[in-house]
């Protein structure tokens, strides 16, 4: 059951409608990283999960995503708001589909549901969680840098914040199960090259935690398969121009 409540969840208040800059701003209301993604991927997430503790953060974080939606769909709605005086190159998407926000990301792609990561598992979700927040931080920084106006730098450093604070409970989610600085997860007992790494990349060589003691660093690893036989392919034009 939902309700809704006309005031938004935080402040939005346009001083300088900028249609070019609400293209931008479709990013977060229809893109890849924005807030529909992570509401859809977080209330979705809660439903596999048998903890309630862990069920109840994940719902509340995914409502409060809702509420990111509408916040960055006002802030849409106002900056395109005298879309008449502008020119019609510096806001093509609005030109074409009308003022407000749209299920399109800032390029006019359409939004879809493979945005969504979220897997059954609730160890891998809250991590492909901490990444969602980080990039959708990171989208929000840049924004700001492409903004002068100062309610709208008001909102997003708002919005930029509350993805620093999820992305903290996430970790502490998988602190609390142990699970924070655990790579293994899942009902798999893996081989014995868990704690092997190979040296791939040839040239300048560089080492770190990621590929010293207590991993076993193989210097020059070396195939341990053999060559796979050939397809025995009947309509293969190759087996006839041989015969030939």
């Amino acid at each position: 059951m939902f309700y809704h409540r006309k005031e938004l969840f935080y402040p939005v208040n346009v001083g300088t409608p900028d249609p070019q800059f609400g293209q931008f701003l479709l990013e977060q209301f229809g893109g890849a990283t924005g807030e529909l993604t992570a509401a859809l991927q977080y209330w979705v997430q809660s439903f596999h999960v048998e903890n309630p503790a862990l069920r109840d953060m994940l719902q509340d974080i995914a409502l409060e995503e809702f509420n990111h939606l509408e916040m960055v769909g006002k802030l849409i709605t106002q900056h395109t708001a005298k879309l008449d005086q502008t020119k019609v190159y510096e806001a093509p998407l609005f030109k074409m589909k009308g003022i407000g926000p749209h299920f399109v990301d800032s390029q006019g792609s359409a939004w879809t549901a493979t945005y969504i990561n979220e897997g059954g598992n609730v160890v891998r979700d809250l991590r492909a969680n901490i990444a969602a927040e980080g990039g959708a931080r990171q989208t929000y920084e840049a924004l700001l840098k492409c903004t002068k106006d100062k309610g709208t730098i008001d909102a997003l450093t708002h919005l930029l914040t509350r993805e620093i604070t999820h992305t903290n409970m996430f970790m502490k989610a998988l602190d609390a199960i142990g699970k924070l600085d655990d790579p293994m997860f899942g009902n798999v007992k893996p081989d014995d090259t868990v704690d092997v790494v190979f040296n791939l990349s040839q040239g300048e060589e560089g080492r770190g935690p990621w590929n010293e003691a207590p991993f076993d660093y193989i210097e020059n690893p070396q195939p341990k398969g053999k060559i796979p036989a050939s397809p025995a392919n009947p309509d293969d034009e190759k087996i006839h121009l041989a015969a030939e």
